[in-house]
Formats: C-alpha cells, structure tokens, sequence
C-alpha cells in the first residue's frame, strides 16, 4: 500500500513544470507580441528615393544630361 496515491511520481513533476513553463512562456510571448512598438510586417511597397526617381527619369529620356546634374546636386 504505500505507492497508492503517488500519482505520476517523478515524471508528473517534469510535466508540470512544462506546463507551467510554457504557459508563462505563451503569456510573455502574447504581451510582447500585442505592445510591440514595431508593426510586424511593412506597412505597403517601399517608395523609391528621390535618387532612385531621377536616375529612372534620365534612364526614359525625360530629362537632359545637364537637367540631371542640376538635380542631382539639389537633392545631395
């Protein structure tokens, strides 16, 4: 009679302990996840730099080679 009422004995100590690990391991993930300062994805499509716009302009030809240089040192 004297192991009735052990229950698991040893091995329902460990699997406690992951219980209670992982449910205040789920808490903490949860809190942080919510009051997260940062978005987790972008918010749409990056937008292109001002650089990147110019070279694009004078790459289709809508802006002279002298235009380019003008708007290139305005916007450095």
């Amino acid at each position: 009679m004297m192991g009735i009422g052990m229950g698991f004995g040893g091995i329902g100590l460990i699997f406690m302990l992951l219980f209670w690990g992982g449910l205040i391991f789920g808490g903490v993930w949860l809190v942080r996840s919510l009051f997260s300062a940062a978005p987790s994805s972008p918010a749409g499509p990056r937008q292109p730099s001002a650089r990147e716009v110019l070279d694009q302009r004078y790459a289709r030809g809508e802006i002279s080679r002298d235009e380019y240089e003008r708007i290139k040192r305005d916007i450095a």
